[in-house]
């Protein structure tokens, strides 16, 4: 599969990325149908699978419920971590069926020390904010992105993102001093508000990651992924699932 560079951060990523939350967490969803988790052999049959179709980004995060951990058992053995461009986030936790949101930097932090374990790693290839939707207050009024900044100067984090919900957010983090280098942004053919951010984003060197470029499994990949990568700007689009067989079709999308 093609790889592409995510904006100045150093990695390449392969144009279809591999979105996690469906193998850790199957309540308070935005997908039209329920589903349940798959067990433990399915989600290692399913990540061998991701990375034999040539995907080498997985995108995770701590609210994605047991996702963390299936994937820090994947990849402990057989070197596989080497593979693998791994991302999650900050800012979110999922517990006891309900989102919490917070930003400060004891938060923050213990965060970061907990993905760090559940992935089984010491190195976290990029780190976003899970922004809550209030980006600028996120931005401008908390502790997220300075403890970020730190915590790759520590060499824990190799490159530091936001997925935001506003174009105003996403395009406050283009400013250079805020150190941000990756951006994850809704984007697909029938959700166009954010396209306008896709040239400042590639003058600034920023890279951009689209999410829910299938809108939640409504729109079809070969109608949607086209479209998306049609943008050079675009450096993979994070498609989550549970079904193998989903994504070598989507693969093969590319490959054909």
């Amino acid at each position: 599969m093609e790889l592409r560079p995510l904006g100045n951060t150093g990695l390449s990523v392969s144009a279809i990325g591999f979105g996690a939350f469906k193998i850790g967490r199957n309540q308070k969803t935005k997908y039209p149908d329920a589903y349940e988790l798959p067990d433990e052999r399915s989600v290692g049959t399913l990540l061998e699978g991701v990375l034999e179709c040539g995907i080498n980004l997985i995108d995770t995060a701590p609210a994605y419920g047991l996702s963390e951990e299936r994937i820090g058992r994947f990849l402990a053995g057989d070197a596989l971590r080497e593979r693998v461009v791994l991302a999650t986030k900050v800012g979110e936790r999922f517990e006891q069926g309900v989102s919490n949101y917070a930003f400060d930097r004891s938060s923050v932090n213990a965060s970061i020390d907990e993905s760090l374990a559940r992935l089984r790693t010491d190195r976290l290839d990029l780190v976003s904010v899970h922004s809550d939707g209030n980006d600028l207050e996120i931005i401008h009024s908390s502790d997220v992105l300075e403890v970020l900044a730190e915590r790759r100067e520590r060499g824990d984090i190799g490159a530091v993102g936001f997925s935001g919900k506003t174009v105003e957010g996403h395009r406050a983090c283009l400013d250079p001093a805020l150190g941000v280098g990756v951006l994850m942004i809704e984007l697909n053919p029938t959700s166009t508000e954010q396209l306008e951010l896709l040239g400042p984003a590639a003058e600034a060197g920023v890279g951009v990651l689209v999410k829910k470029g299938l809108a939640s499994g409504r729109l079809s990949p070969a109608e949607a992924l086209p479209w998306l990568l049609a943008h050079p700007e675009v450096a993979s689009v994070v498609i989550g699932g549970r079904s193998l067989e989903n994504v070598r079709r989507n693969a093969a999308l590319l490959d054909g």
